[in-house]
């Protein structure tokens, strides 16, 4: 998490106590070993702390007899025992090197505040003559395993669910390197085909690309002609025509056509090895937030330290008969009502809560962090295809209009966006075409006729014989005079859409706009984004007429058009620079570095598997409505957090010093553990009722 700690071995990092990550990504899909120890200590803690919450409550249930049997602090001692010295080990570890770094954590308080509370129950187990009566309740010495085991399985519980997240960002770079075919079938100089490894693929060779296959390195088209799909560099819907000297990248899709290429750039010099390394490089380099417990904690834990140690002199110096049981009791008593129970639960029950609320809301959160910036954000840089629109070409005009001499004028005797009937003759010559707008005005057909005699012309359009009609679509010099049209034409051009003409029996007939429609939910979205202050960017790989046309429709002022993925990343980390807080939202392949990079990553549920891994948070539906959502649970969640820690505070603040002792000498009166063993509890249950007011708040509908 902290770029500037590197290790040739697995390890914590000392600064922030968190597992390093590795700097290089690979398609190794072993298990995680820390994972798996974290479940495994997870698992067995549980098994132990929940007979041990049983018998540590036996009183409150009215267990009385139960709870002054002698042998129930042995008992809890064999049960709080592997929690404590197994399961929570780690935790001990990265605690002490906090303290060696001194770089104070939440590691810092959980090692301190159960260490202490094991500690001191243990040696009231082994040695409960030690301590003076006025200690004990009913005779009874109280003992503190149980809220040592309980804070342990907690924070285990925590870790086991932040790895999971981890691994699944790791997962997405796999994802990432097996977009790269593993072989390619190689043209040999003697004209014969043979499939070789992609390893062994050298700039220069040739390389036959059959329909269906993806492109396994970047090159140059030098025979025949394709159709590509292209959306995981640009994140445009549309396929792109690919005749010769086209250049094509590794890892698109040749969806139709066939054609040779020559290999230019391989292995790791691909467009796609850089997009690996940039999604590797920016989860690395994104520090975690500095969260206002750890903040706090540098302060309080060398205080609380400080407190204890001088409770023990100051009892041992000047305190009643016996002065050492006193100290020891009196200092114990100050870590243990420091100990971070309430302060622990304070953030992960917001947060538990939120993301439950957000989930029914249909935003899925990945980690903590993420939903706490949101609320903090500044900017955000938009993807426009499948993110701002829905990612799919459709027919959204067709305007037939019949000259008087049309042989076809029985046709088109109605005037047509609702008619239907021309429609249909064109998709039924579209049916045979490879052109990448085909597919939308098949899609549009509301019945599926025969065309026979189909002919294609490259470069201006198709044409053949259906219901005993010529009908041809194509560009303007392909289909004659389109003067008539021309107009209407260009003002669906000025909105971003591709336009093209159709003639029947040799007659300009009409034209058919074809464009990726903007979601119905986007303008709402967007609008209320800008009254809570956000600047909104749109990123595309599309032709800046296109990118420009949907902004106007959009109010949106900043257009970034014909990017590539460096260039998304690029322009997210210039913003940054900046001093901008930059939320990133996106649902392509090619928008994964950027996600990667922003603050705050937003995927659409609709979208790429690894955008959605690559990113902090996701909208189920892809609804932009969803970031206004995420926006508000945000400001909520950071509310009641620091409600949470004032609350788990305010215990602490009163009871360190009723602990250390400072009413004894005015009214006679010690903090007994069992007191501030209650107090904890008590902040825990205020910490926790405050933190399930999240569920009720209301969000953007």
């Amino acid at each position: 998490m902290h770029p500037e700690i590197v290790s040739d071995k697995p390890g914590v990092c000392p600064i922030c106590g968190m597992a390093l990550e590795p700097t290089t990504a690979s398609l190794d899909d072993a298990p995680n070993a820390e994972l798996l120890d974290m479940q495994r200590r997870f698992v067995i803690s549980l098994i132990f702390s929940i007979p041990l919450l049983i018998l540590g409550m036996a009183d409150m249930l009215g267990m009385r007899g139960l709870a002054i049997q002698p042998w129930l602090p042995w008992i809890e001692l064999v049960l709080a025992t592997p929690v404590v010295l197994w399961c929570g080990w780690p935790f001990f570890v990265r605690a002490g090197a906090s303290i060696a770094s001194w770089h104070l954590n939440m590691f810092t308080l959980i090692g301190m505040g159960t260490g202490a509370a094991y500690s001191y129950s243990v040696v009231a187990t082994l040695f409960p003559n030690a301590f003076p009566a006025s200690f004990r309740t009913m005779g009874v010495l109280p003992l503190y395993y149980e809220p040592a085991a309980v804070i342990i399985t907690l924070v285990l519980l925590g870790q086991v669910l932040e790895l999971r997240a981890r691994d699944k960002t790791s997962g997405a770079i796999r994802e990432l390197l097996g977009l790269a075919p593993k072989s390619a079938r190689v043209v040999n100089d003697d004209g014969s085909e043979s499939d070789v490894d992609v390893a062994m693929i050298t700039p220069g060779m040739r390389i036959r690309v059959r329909p269906g296959e993806r492109i396994a390195v970047d090159g140059v088209v030098l025979e025949g002609s394709g159709n590509v799909d292209e959306s995981m560099i640009s994140g445009e819907a549309i396929p792109v025509a690919k005749t010769v000297t086209s250049k094509v990248t590794a890892g698109t899709v040749n969806t139709s056509g066939a054609f040779i290429i020559k290999a230019e750039r391989v292995g790791a010099d691909t467009l796609l090895a850089q997009i690996v390394r940039m999604v590797g490089e920016a989860q690395r380099s994104r520090a975690p937030i500095q969260r206002l417990a750890d903040v706090v904690a540098s302060w309080f834990v060398p205080i609380v330290i400080a407190v204890a140690a001088i409770t023990f002199v100051v009892w041992s110096l000047a305190g009643p008969q016996p002065r050492f049981a006193h100290a020891l009791v009196n200092a114990v008593a100050v870590l243990i009502i420091a100990c971070p129970c309430a302060l622990g639960l304070a953030t992960p029950m917001s947060v538990m809560v939120a993301t439950g609320r957000g989930a029914t809301a249909g935003i899925l959160v990945k980690n903590a962090e993420a939903l706490e910036l949101l609320s903090r954000i500044d900017t955000l840089v938009i993807d426009k295809t499948g993110t701002l629109t829905e990612g799919k070409p459709k027919v959204v005009a067709a305007d037939f209009l019949a000259e008087p001499e049309s042989v076809a004028q029985t046709l088109l005797s109605v005037r047509p966006v609702e008619n239907s009937t021309v429609l249909n003759l064109v998709a039924a010559v579209e049916r045979a075409s490879e052109h990448p707008l085909a597919n939308a005005i098949v899609a549009a057909a509301t019945e599926l006729k025969t065309a026979t005699d189909v002919e294609t012309i490259a470069g201006k359009g198709i044409r053949g014989n259906v219901d005993g009609h010529r009908i041809a679509i194509g560009n303007a010099s392909f289909i004659g005079n389109v003067s008539a049209f021309e107009e209407t034409a260009n003002q669906h051009r000025a909105n971003g859409a591709a336009v093209v003409f159709v003639s029947i029996d040799g007659n300009p007939a009409g034209f058919i706009a074809i464009a990726d429609p903007i979601k119905p939910t986007t303008a709402a979205a967007l609008r209320a984004l800008r009254e809570k202050g956000i600047a909104i960017t749109m990123l595309t790989g599309d032709a800046r007429g296109t990118a420009e046309a949907v902004a106007r429709q959009l109010g949106i002022d900043n257009v970034e058009a014909e990017v590539l993925p460096a260039d998304k990343d690029a322009i997210v980390r210039n913003l940054q620079s900046q001093g901008k807080r930059v939320a990133m939202a996106g649902d392509g392949v090619n928008d994964a570095p950027a996600l990667a990079r922003a603050d705050v990553g937003i995927a659409m549920g609709t979208g790429t598997d690894v955008a959605i891994e690559s990113a902090h948070l996701t909208l189920i539906q892809g609804d932009l409505r969803g970031i206004v959502r995420a926006r508000n649970l945000s400001e909520a969640m950071m509310r009641n957090i620091k409600q949470n820690l004032f609350f788990a505070f305010l215990y602490n603040i009163l009871g360190v010093p009723i602990a250390a002792g400072v009413l004894y000498p005015f009214f006679g009166l010690l903090l007994s553990p069992m007191i501030a063993s209650a107090a904890m509890t008590f902040s825990s249950v205020t910490v926790i009722g405050n933190a399930l007011r999240l569920r009720k708040i209301p969000l953007f509908e």
